[in-house]
């Protein structure tokens, strides 16, 4: 079966990371054969060249130049033409909106898949138009905000590296116990949330915060920008560290003791969330969206979102008892293995797709 992935891939989040996944863990599902068709020729395409995964540029588009879409889509259609896929996934809205009236003629099987929630905003309105044959979705929060259709709806959890890399205690840490967030800078993660809170822990002595994300856009180079202000104004400035766009997240995680992202708005998922768990960290986080399908009171704690003094008092707890951190952590592989085990997941996703070509 042979699955053309369709994406944009001009930043590096979740969508990117999905991605990267299924192509370092292709040989657990043989029977699928990946390759990549994207915008944009920047880190995902490179990080997908380098693990094997054959990746073409098709070419700056967008919507406010008719022209950019057209050369686009000829670009997708050669493509198509070249590789004769079995199956074309779009990789959210904007994908579908753009290529998938590409594949619609040359009846392909075309699934949709959902990373974020559905919105109203007129492109993802442009996109239900397509009428994709099946949607996958990230969570069972996602599938929960999809409007009606006549799609085959399927969830699908995304395979998680689960090996942890051998903790070692870092020397910038100082012996200090280090709470962590590895998300993109925006802010519904959550970290001017964080901030607060630990602005209320100034006083307590023995802890760092690590905030691993680079900022991709102009607003979220201003949103960074913020947050360190205000950090610098509740005086913990020199405690909470931004370490920028980093490629050994696994290695900052098996130096860290907590894991909090207090979310403000519900995401669709939480990969870091999984990540982890899977590092043996305690996960700390908002009853909010899909983090409610992924941490539950065996590995961490859901908090009230928008709340800096629960969010206090719960940090405040973990920092004192070091016994709890552990218990939590040590339950965290076992749950990140349910939920995003490589192999079991790699097969379910074949499954997923043989079954949207049948169709």
């Amino acid at each position: 079966m042979r699955v053309l992935h369709v994406h944009s891939g001009n930043l590096y989040g979740g969508v990117e990371t999905f991605l990267l996944s299924l192509a370092r863990f292709r040989a657990l599902a043989p029977s699928m054969e990946m390759s990549v068709a994207l915008t944009s020729d920047g880190r995902i395409a490179r990080d997908l060249r380098d693990a094997g995964v054959r990746t073409t540029i098709l070419g700056d588009a967008r919507i406010s130049r008719p022209f950019s879409v057209r050369r686009a889509r000829r670009a997708l259609d050669a493509v198509m033409e070249s590789e004769r896929p079995d199956v074309v996934v779009c990789h959210q809205a904007w994908p579908l909106a753009l290529f998938g009236p590409v594949a619609k003629p040359r009846r392909v099987a075309l699934v949709l898949w959902m990373h974020m929630a559905a919105g109203r905003h007129w492109l993802d309105r442009l996109a239900w138009r397509v009428r994709p044959g099946t949607i996958v979705c990230n969570s069972l929060f996602t599938a929960s905000t999809l409007p009606a259709s006549d799609a085959r709806v399927e969830v699908v959890y995304a395979p998680v590296e689960l090996q942890p890399e051998p903790g070692h205690v870092n020397a910038s840490s100082r012996g200090d116990t280090v709470i962590i967030q590895v998300s993109r800078m925006e802010p519904l993660k959550g970290h001017a949330v964080l901030i607060d809170a630990l602005a209320r822990l100034r006083d307590r002595e023995g802890w760092r915060c690590w905030l691993a994300g680079g900022a991709q856009r102009t607003h979220e180079a201003e949103y960074m920008s913020s947050l360190r202000a205000r950090a610098a104004a509740a005086g913990i400035g020199d405690r909470v560290e931004f370490l920028g766009d980093r490629s050994d997240v696994r290695r900052l995680l098996a130096d860290s003791d907590i894991y909090c992202q207090p979310n403000v708005e519900p995401d669709a998922f939480g990969l870091s969330l999984v990540e982890a768990m899977a590092a043996g960290l305690p996960v700390v986080t908002s009853a909010l969206g899909g983090a409610t399908e992924i941490v539950d009171d065996t590995c961490g704690v859901l908090v009230m979102p928008r709340d800096s003094v629960q969010l206090a008092s719960t940090l405040s707890a973990l920092l004192d008892d070091r016994g709890r951190r552990e218990r939590l952590g040590s339950q965290g592989p076992a749950r990140a293995r349910k939920l995003c085990d490589p192999a079991s997941q790699m097969r379910r996703i074949a499954e997923v797709l043989q079954k949207a070509a049948a169709h």
